[in-house]
């Protein structure tokens, strides 16, 4: 079964499909974005010290842009098969309201729409499209976030938070203890949070952003 983390080979084969479908080669397909030539070369995809490189969410979506190709397809092309399933989208504003989730964070009810996306390892998972300029500049308005309930949470991970006021937001998780948990405000205009265990319901971790 697919790895819920998307992984940094199907990233890079995804993009060496866009540009074999432009009839491009990954040189081709950056200077086509108007990006370096050599952005999308082989040897820029581990660095000196071995480590993986990723390609940023900008040229991905020059990249797209110049090719026309709609998130949606990029995301076909993400996977081997290019097998994609839907997963329920509501936007970011209505996800405080109730009948949305249920206590554990899982979706419910009615009202969502649908988004195409690669099969993950959570049948529950679901998308939120962003709206404001809150969460910049990590999200910004009409990006698309897919959240995962089942995945686990650590330090250091974006997560969606609810709260029993009925508060939704997007964090960085700094740290949980047994009696509190530690956010890290994406957007440096908006203060961290330290919440209470006892106020929240559910913590979910962010497995995937559109951009």
């Amino acid at each position: 079964m697919p790895s819920a983390q998307l992984t940094h080979a199907q990233i890079w084969n995804a993009l060496d499909r866009l540009a074999a479908r432009a009839k491009l080669s990954p040189s081709g397909l950056a200077k086509k974005a108007g990006l370096d030539p050599t952005t999308f070369n082989k040897s820029k995809r581990i660095t000196a010290e071995g480590r993986a490189r990723w390609p940023s969410t900008e040229s991905v979506a020059k990249s797209l842009a110049a090719t026309g190709v709609s998130v949606d397809a990029f995301v076909s092309l993400i996977s081997d098969g290019g097998a994609t399933h839907s997963v329920p989208l509501i936007g970011f504003a209505e996800a405080g309201s109730g009948g949305y989730f249920d206590d554990g964070g899982f979706p419910v009810g009615k009202g969502w729409d649908e988004i195409a996306f690669p099969a993950v390892n959570d049948d529950n998972a679901y998308a939120l499209e962003i709206s404001g300029d809150s969460m910049t500049p990590a999200y910004r308005d009409g990006d698309v976030i897919v959240v995962s309930p089942a995945a686990p949470v650590r330090r250091g991970d974006r997560v969606v938070v609810k709260t029993k006021r009925g508060e939704v937001m997007v964090k960085e998780l700094k740290r949980q203890t047994a009696k509190s948990v530690e956010l890290k405000s994406i957007n440096t205009n908006h203060q961290d949070r330290v919440l209470s265990l006892e106020d929240v319901v559910w913590i979910a971790r962010i497995v995937w952003a559109s951009q």
